[in-house]
């Protein structure tokens, strides 16, 4: 076939006016924007020029993610009155109409179920926490506790969707994908973005994980997150097949460079720079990954200090250790999902267990950075996507229970880089069902962490059908200044 034929077929339509108004587009932009702006180049770890738009407090982020929304009231939020409702139905004016789950929707009634769990005191700031968290009531000092966070979605897949994407449907750049958009990467041979999934101690049916939470949308793909694995390689396909030396590696991905450079030429899809990229990235990791995974370079006091499962691939602590390591060679945004938090039945039998798998570990993370000198510029979150019910859902005793979903209010905790330290923020009346104080909705949230990592929400967004879109939505949302140092 002629050279010129095979051009005309590979170069689609869509292409075809991509290319056009992009080639149209730039050359009336750049006649209406000052000659060094419109000639503004990349920053060098890859991010925009334009980022980070003021002085940043935090270098990097962790996102401990508790997957299926821990009980507030079991937790952060202490309901004493509560004692005296055991068993007396939700008032309708506290309840104010709002939406059920199909779970609870059908009960006959809402009756209340006080935490069974005790509450102390801790830190300058007072905090209230529970008797499941010993370890994070000694770091009560070092965090930020938030308890009036909400948000609009009732059920899990919309919400952790929501919380991580910005939209409850599925398609969004991820939390961590506009991270390494903006701000790019400071390490060549590790991934700007991470993300481990450990094992769970709680309920086994626990709800799915997508890989659209770290995905990156409509962003180009060598923004997504990468999953590092507790069994096999670290990364999938991180070892050569076997028969394939390195240097035979490096030949094929040169010639498959060469290739996808024609390629590139020819069609012009920004996909084929990232499959370039992240070719490269892969042959690098390589090396980088077998070394950040190595553990016998840390002390035993540090292995104690995480807990008994620190050494145990795939286990919260050993991530939480892993998180640690990767800060340490600048990795930008680590998220940790831990799953088994939906707490239907049976809070006596799994809250215990999922708090034991965390709270050691968490506070170990705080302490680590700490000790380090990381924690000044590093970020970290630990929440779920929404909150529980204050009433029972299906049998209720004095010593079980279990709780139903609720956007209403929930708590989150935050630490480190651009957050002051030893502070509880809002409020929720004595039914832990409505904010009656300082009200922080997830859009809120995700610009306080944006905030921190010296990003203005507002001003990071990509156009996509005909959208300037961003990952606080198009309403008006801020971050929570009174928590900010």
């Amino acid at each position: 076939m002629d050279p010129r034929q095979e051009y005309g077929l590979a170069l689609s339509r869509r292409h075809f006016f991509k290319l056009g108004g992009l080639g149209l587009g730039t050359a009336a932009l750049s006649s209406l924007l000052p000659e060094r702006a419109a000639a503004a180049p990349l920053s060098t770890s890859g991010g925009l020029a334009s980022v980070p738009h003021f002085a940043p407090k935090a270098k990097r982020a962790i996102y401990l993610f508790m997957a299926g929304a821990p009980s507030q009231m079991d937790t952060l939020d202490y309901k004493p009155t509560m004692a005296d409702w055991y068993d007396k139905d939700l008032p309708e004016s506290i309840r104010q109409g709002q939406r059920l789950t199909t779970m609870t929707s059908g009960q006959k009634r809402f009756p209340i179920a006080p935490s069974k769990f005790k509450f102390t005191q801790h830190g300058q700031s007072g905090a209230w926490i529970s008797e499941l968290l010993p370890h994070t009531a000694k770091m009560a000092d070092d965090i930020a506790i938030l308890r009036s966070l909400h948000t609009e979605a009732i059920n899990h897949d919309p919400a952790i969707t929501y919380i991580c994407t910005g939209n409850q449907l599925p398609g969004r750049p991820s939390l961590g994908s506009w991270l390494s958009y903006g701000l790019g990467s400071e390490n060549k041979d590790l991934p700007s973005f991470v993300v481990m999934t450990p094992s769970w101690s709680g309920r086994r049916d626990a709800q799915a994980l997508y890989n659209r939470l770290w995905g990156s949308g409509f962003l180009p793909s060598k923004y997504q997150g990468v999953a590092l694995r507790s069994q096999g390689d670290p990364i999938l396909f991180l070892s050569n097949p076997d028969g394939v030396s390195g240097d035979i590696r490096r030949k094929m991905l040169d010639s498959l460079g060469r290739m996808n450079q024609q390629a590139l030429a020819e069609i012009g899809d920004p996909e084929t720079q990232s499959r370039i990229a992240q070719y490269e990235m892969a042959f690098r990791m390589q090396s980088s990954v077998p070394e950040l995974t190595d553990l016998s370079g840390e002390t035993q006091q540090v292995l104690d200090m995480y807990g008994p499962d620190a050494s145990t691939p795939g286990t919260f602590a050993s991530s939480c250790l892993m998180a640690r390591r990767m800060i340490e060679r600048d990795v930008r945004f680590v998220q940790i999902f831990h799953r088994g938090w939906d707490q239907h039945g049976n809070i006596a039998g799994d809250l215990p267990k999922q708090c034991h798998d965390i709270d050691q570990p968490a506070w170990a993370l705080i302490q680590d950075l700490k000790q380090r000198g990381l924690l000044d510029d590093t970020l970290v979150v630990w929440g779920g996507e929404f909150g529980r019910t204050v009433y029972s859902q299906g049998g209720l005793s004095k010593e079980n229970y279990g709780r139903d979903h609720h956007p209403r209010c929930f708590s989150i905790w935050m630490a480190g880089g651009g957050i002051k330290p030893g502070l509880v923020y809002g409020e929720t009346d004595e039914f832990c069902y409505n904010i009656t104080q300082n009200p922080v909705h997830i859009h809120d949230l995700n610009a306080t962490i944006l905030h921190c990592l010296g990003i203005d929400h507002r001003k990071l967004s990509v156009q996509f059908q005909g959208l300037d879109m961003r990952l606080t939505g198009v309403e008006e949302h801020h971050p929570v200044r009174d928590i900010l140092i």
